[in-house]
């Protein structure tokens, strides 16, 4: 076995205590979102952070759609927005404004809230859920969040850097009775590791090195990867939700209508044609399909 895991999602569970974990290493994926933006170190490294506790999230919900993580605030970082879908594809995108200092959270983003939002998909009814960003670090939001809104003690390890971004997650099992001691024991052996060890050691290194004297069973690693969502369908819709008169405007300005996607950078562009295209067949009335 290689010594490091890469762009995976190890779940865990502790045979004897009612604590699952989840373990979570990003390389090429993280690599692919770096390669659309260049960000100064101290939003990349908690852009790298928020998209692997998105990872490490969405493996704690049941959920066909997709799991949506978005800080917003005042300060200088005033934007950041992960998404990752139940198949384990993930995006990401921060906006900022001038310097971001290398602080703590709250001198990043100031006065701030944290959302995740739930889209189970197949049209069922988001979920959403808010906390005002009150902590030093993202992980100890997040924690926040869930004593919260869930009443599930949980407990989050975040590390990026240039190179990859890593975490590790352990949450009491909801609907169990978990003992304090084991509860307290496990979580104080993870306050024992180091952001290095976290982006540096393989899955089965890390586990060893923290609970090697209790039974703990590893699943098989599930693959995480990069892929944005956007289309020229959904960037039509969205054209339509402008309106007519607006998306005139913009032709008449620029001559095409060319939107960039935030996330992945890909560009689509609209010349007057595609546009009279396509609110013509937004107000064309739906005609049933007939066989001859």
């Amino acid at each position: 076995m290689s010594s490091r895991d890469t762009d995976c999602l190890h779940r865990f569970v502790f045979e004897h205590s009612d604590v699952r974990g989840e373990l979570a290493h990003l390389d090429a994926t993280w690599q692919a979102v770096l390669e659309r933006k260049e960000y100064p170190p101290p939003v990349r490294d908690l852009l790298g952070q928020a998209i692997v506790a998105a990872t490490l999230l969405s493996a704690t919900i049941k959920i066909d759609g997709s799991l949506q993580l978005q800080l917003q605030g005042d300060g200088p970082l005033s934007l950041l927005l992960v998404e990752v879908t139940a198949q384990r594809t993930l995006r990401g995108l921060a906006h900022w404004d001038g310097e971001v200092p290398a602080g703590t959270l709250l001198d990043q983003v100031g006065d701030a809230r944290l959302t995740l939002t739930i889209d189970p998909g197949s049209g069922g009814e988001r979920y959403q859920g808010l906390v005002a960003i009150e902590k030093e670090s993202l992980a100890a939001t997040l924690e926040d969040y869930f004593q919260q809104s869930e009443q599930l003690a949980t407990r989050l390890w975040l590390a990026a850097d240039e190179e990859r971004a890593c975490g590790m997650l352990l949450q009491r099992l909801p609907g169990k009775s978990v003992d304090d001691e084991d509860w307290e024991h496990d979580v104080c052996l993870g306050e024992t590791i180091s952001a290095d060890e976290l982006l540096h050691l393989s899955t089965r290194d890390l586990l060893h090195r923290l609970y090697h004297e209790q039974d703990v069973r590893l699943f098989e690693a599930e693959p995480v990867s990069f892929r944005c969502t956007c289309s020229r369908e959904r960037i039509a819709t969205m054209l339509r939700g402008l309106g007519y008169a607006e998306v005139q405007d913009i032709l008449e300005e620029q001559g095409n209508v060319s939107v960039n996607c935030e996330f992945c950078a890909q560009g689509y562009v609209f010349d007057p044609v595609d546009v009279e295209r396509l609110f013509a067949a937004a107000d064309q009335p739906e005609v049933p399909q007939t066989r001859h």
